[in-house]
């Protein structure tokens, strides 16, 4: 009875150890910034597994956005992709969204350490260097599109929850992206352009650069007080320009009640989800992201 006791209680132990959790990883490659890089790879990891980036809002964490972004770390344990969890403490805990070193491919700043992230994770994985993702809420949301515009190179796919377009608050500088910044013209919705200035600021982020870019996927309430709900629609006309897809249609009530679904093309390549009476953040909807990632069936 003693020996199958010490069996059951090593078995526990085994199990224990074996949990997958978030950790923090260091000395992970280029960090221009001094961001951290936070880690979830689950027990069960799929063969070549992809990677989501998952981005925390202003005043986040790592820690706080892992419980907050929809139980992505939950889906991961069934699916087996690998998710980044970046953190940054400058600016109130704020992206940098507003420097050319951030903006530009190769520039620097924010971007480029979330970058090195990646491409540690790759390396040290086998992870799927074609199956790149990104999503995050408001400032996340913001890095989203940032990253999105600046490494079209990298990330396969994004998913914006109440963020802006890409290039919205450039000139603003460094540790100038908060709510409490001296510009919050783009917050405010003050900011407006065509789909093809919109488009031309995205091109050139990487100029000479001929590739894909990445699909998008955006999400915002229309009673958002933090970021103008006229920024939903300042996105979607970005990201369909540089897709080259046109609206087709509005669903009601999807994915869900209170939901109007915007469609470009199929659906497949720029898609909007507009929230009735949201507020800041629109909740996360891990199944939907997931599935326009192409991660879930």
């Amino acid at each position: 009875m003693a020996f199958l006791n010490l069996l059951i209680y090593a078995s526990l132990i085994a199990t224990v150890s074996l949990a997958a959790s978030l950790k923090e990883v260091t000395n992970w490659g280029s960090n221009p910034s001094s961001v951290q890089m936070f880690i979830y790879v689950p027990d069960r990891l799929a063969t070549t597994p992809a990677i989501v980036v998952s981005l925390h809002p202003c005043g986040g964490s790592a820690s706080g956005w892992y419980n907050g972004d929809g139980n992505m770390h939950t889906y991961a344990d069934q699916l087996g992709y690998i998710l980044i969890y970046p953190q940054t403490t400058h600016d109130w805990n704020c992206w940098d969204v507003g420097s050319d070193q951030s903006l530009k491919h190769g520039g620097g700043g924010d971007s480029l350490g979330i970058v090195s992230m990646v491409n540690y994770t790759i390396t040290t994985y086998k992870a799927d260097k074609t199956r790149v993702f990104v999503m995050g809420g408001s400032s996340g949301a913001m890095m989203t599109n940032n990253l999105a515009g600046a490494y079209p190179d990298v990330f396969a796919a994004g998913a914006s929850f109440s963020g802006w377009p890409y290039g919205c608050h450039a000139g603003a500088g460094v540790n100038n992206s908060s709510p409490f910044g001296s510009d919050l013209r783009c917050g405010n919705g003050q900011i407006t352009h065509t789909g093809a200035e919109w488009a031309q600021l995205v091109h050139n982020a990487y100029p000479g650069y001929t590739g894909s870019y990445p699909r998008m996927q955006i999400w915002h309430g229309t009673s958002d007080s933090i970021v103008n709900y006229i920024v939903f629609g300042e996105q979607l006309k970005q990201w369909s320009t540089v897709q080259n897809v046109a609206f087709t249609q509005n669903i009601t009530n999807t994915p869900s009640s209170g939901f109007t679904k915007v469609v470009y093309g199929d659906g497949t390549r720029v898609v909007g989800y507009s929230q009735q009476n949201g507020q800041h953040i629109t909740p996360v909807d891990a199944p939907t992201v997931l599935k326009f990632f192409g991660l879930m069936s």
